[in-house]
């Protein structure tokens, strides 16, 4: 077993183990520690634990110190600094009429390097805009292409839900959303209202998504046959939530009345009616899209 601390650079950004090195470090503390890019400053959310060797990245960087009142400086001196590259960088990259967005800026702690985040559809010709960058700032310049999630992680801005975006407030790490997830949560399938800002599947299908799975195993499909207090019918919607079913049941005289059970309530047959077919694809061609096109 290893004792790690856990550090993150970003607001919501992943979370990286370091090694205390008997250094004191508690959660909610800020450190200095040595990265690959350099030496940064990083704030503790997990504080030191025991992991096992398969969950470190070897080898692993240790802590160099807790932060002190002059490495607070420096930090807020940085983010300062990061305000008036993205301006200036802004104002190269019309110059030079490059097809590119400027997300973010950030100066590395040590000020070895400043990272210019940006997104474009294409690839983009930099060259010489990195060469224009690299005369004012008298430092390494490195431009980072980023997809339209980080985008939508590093911006923020409000969820369909009225809440700041998952991404944005406390997701480290992006998963695959799937678009089975929002079938199996009898959702809209209609891309504007299951995509989030991003334009991509929204992060929230797969937070449910294992509750879904679950009260699913109990669910018959619509179309199968059920058995009822009162008699044989067939199901024609279901209530995964609250675990329900509408049941279409054929009385004895031929005449069909529309009942809601508990799942518990039904027997569930091996038989179905051939009237309800399969779910089909739909194809969203007013949004010049499939359905698989959005999936992520």
């Amino acid at each position: 077993m290893v004792t790690v601390v856990g550090v993150r650079f970003k607001k919501a950004g992943k979370i990286y183990y370091f090694d205390p090195d008997d250094i004191e470090v508690k959660k909610e503390d800020h450190v200095i520690v040595e990265t690959v890019r350099g030496i940064e400053f990083g704030h503790v959310i997990v504080g030191p634990k025991e992991v096992t060797e398969d969950e470190i990245i070897s080898p692993l960087k240790k802590v160099l110190r807790v932060a002190n009142e002059e490495d607070y400086l420096i930090h807020q001196r940085n983010q300062e600094k990061a305000k008036e590259a993205f301006t200036i960088c802004e104002k190269k990259i019309q110059e030079h009429g490059l097809t590119m967005k400027l997300i973010d800026v950030e100066y590395t702690f040590d000020n070895n390097k400043v990272i210019f985040y940006f997104t474009a559809d294409g690839r983009v010709d930099f060259r010489e805009l990195v060469k224009d960058l690299a005369s004012i700032f008298k430092t390494r310049i490195e431009l980072r292409q980023i997809g339209v999630r980080d985008e939508a992680k590093m911006v923020g801005g409000l969820g369909p839900c009225g809440r700041v975006v998952c991404c944005h407030k406390f997701l480290g790490d992006f998963e695959p959303v799937s678009i089975k997830m929002a079938k199996d949560q009898s959702l809209s399938l209609n891309p504007t209202k299951i995509s989030g800002l991003c334009g991509r599947l929204m992060c929230c299908l797969k937070f449910e998504h294992k509750t879904y799975e679950e009260l699913l195993k109990n669910i018959p499909a619509v179309g199968t046959i059920v058995l009822t207090p009162n008699g044989k019918g067939t199901v024609v919607e279901t209530f995964t939530l609250a675990q329900m079913l509408k049941v279409r049941v054929r009385k004895e005289d031929d005449t069909e009345e529309i009942f809601n059970y508990r799942v518990d309530e039904v027997i569930v047959t091996d038989e179905k009616d051939s009237k309800y077919e399969p779910a089909q694809q739909f194809e969203y061609e007013e949004y010049g899209e499939s359905l698989e096109d959005i999936e992520e």
